[in-house]
């Protein structure tokens, strides 16, 4: 028996399904969890000492490699100085000052503790701003596990074939409604249905959690039109897109100007962190200046703090994203190539350093097309590659990453896996 198994079997004892994460449990694949045991670069290592070309990327904010050295010794210097004061810190401003700098329609931002409570909170901010009461939030779109944001999500509740979630009270599920994403005319019938109730639209501008989905030309515009005319308020959920795409949010590339963000991931340099932010109006409306309650504890941790500052001033350096495009480019082309030559039926969606590998024959623009991959296929793709050492999500449903670490030989002995194996057939 493997250290991972005995791992996981021990470990079912004390943890709900043996995981802090449902994916991670892998049943999608029909295998048992790696235990991690230690990462560096472009590598993770498990704890029977396989090595593994990781594109996992603790779900993409290791954007710069794990333990990238800067960020490692941003939080050793900071936990000798203590690991949580409950106080604010000078750290807090600099952050703020880094994300409102790079991110023009953030005026003010609100540090929390992940993506999901970043969310959340924007989202009761836009109710108390508006004071109406329901929500939009698009199919597949995953943004958290707050109540009134778990129906139709993408994520794990796509890969566990999970509908919505028990627990969620009928009454609250009612206040959001869902549209197909890249929908813009299923959006201008739910707004014209619901206008006066509506609060707020919330998307991921390029969707990353039914795998990758880029927004179709002119969508964004659309819903940013839309949501201006009817006095809506636009969430841009950037908790994936933050600083991945580029220095900022995709809103800076795309040319759009939401009212409220949602970030984290990246901004945290690989610990827990969220942070939502947006207009001085909007903002200001959040307590201790307004009657919006929200509050953490562990809020602006001075570690998390020190990780993301130092993360996001290596990102400022010139030419890291373009670096980043054409190390993803040319393995999404390489991957393109072989499978085109095994006549194997694949889309490949990629934004920027992210990209999913659909088993479809069709294109893959929402939810619905994303679910009519062939998830036998990819189960059989997924041990293939673990077999080989290479590292990707136990799920159809998610993205892939690519790192500033992942180097040319990374690339090249990846795609000699995906050569190498049959993935058509089980023996």
């Amino acid at each position: 028996m493997n250290m991972s198994r005995s791992l996981f079997q021990e470990a079912q004892r004390y943890i709900p399904g043996g995981v802090n994460s449902p994916v991670r449990a892998c049943g999608s694949v029909g295998c048992d969890p790696v235990f991690i045991k230690r990462a560096s670069g472009s590598r993770v290592y498990d704890t029977d000492g396989r090595e593994y070309i990781d594109y996992i990327g603790s779900w993409g904010p290791m954007i710069l490699g794990h333990a990238f050295p800067p960020v490692a010794d941003a939080i050793r210097k900071a936990v000798e100085q203590g690991t949580s004061y409950g106080a604010p810190t000078e750290m807090e401003i600099e952050m703020a000052q880094l994300v409102v700098d790079a991110i023009p329609s953030i005026d003010m931002v609100r540090m929390v503790s992940s993506g999901t409570e970043a969310a959340m909170s924007a989202i009761r901010l836009a109710r108390a701003y508006t004071k109406k009461d329901m929500i939009i939030k698009f199919e597949g779109c995953y943004h958290g596990h707050a109540d009134s944001l778990l129906v139709k999500a993408g994520s794990g509740v796509a890969t566990l074939g999970i509908p919505g979630s028990p627990g969620v009270p009928e009454d609250l599920a009612k206040l959001t409604i869902t549209v197909p994403y890249n929908d813009i005319e299923a959006l201008t019938s739910a707004v014209a249905r619901y206008r006066d109730r509506i609060a707020s639209v919330i998307v991921e501008p390029v969707a990353g959690n039914m795998g990758v989905v880029p927004p179709l030309p002119g969508f964004l515009e659309g819903v940013r039109e839309i949501t201006a005319d009817s006095d809506i308020l636009l969430i841009f959920d950037e908790v994936i897109t933050g600083f991945r795409l580029t220095y900022g949010g995709f809103q800076n590339s795309a040319g759009i100007t939401p009212d409220l963000t949602c970030l984290g991931k990246i901004i945290g340099g690989g610990l827990p962190v969220g942070a939502f932010g947006g207009r001085h109006d909007i903002m200001e409306k959040l307590a201790p200046t307004g009657p919006v309650y929200q509050a953490g504890t562990l809020s602006g941790n001075p570690l998390a703090m020190a990780a993301g500052i130092a993360a996001l001033k290596a990102l400022q350096k010139p030419g890291v994203y373009d670096i980043l495009e054409e190390k993803t480019v040319r393995l999404c082309d390489g991957i393109k190539q072989i499978l085109e030559k095994k006549r194997i039926s694949h889309r490949i969606n990629r934004a920027g350093s992210m990209f999913t590998l659909f088993f479809t024959s069709d294109d893959v623009t929402d939810f619905d097309s994303a679910a009519k991959s062939d998830t036998k296929i990819f189960a059989r793709h997924f041990e293939k590659m673990l077999a080989g050492g290479i590292m990707v999500a136990p799920s159809q449903f998610e993205a892939s990453f690519v790192s500033l670490a992942h180097t040319d030989e990374d690339i090249k002995t990846t795609l000699a896996v995906i050569e190498q194996a049959d993935i058509k057939t089980r023996p």
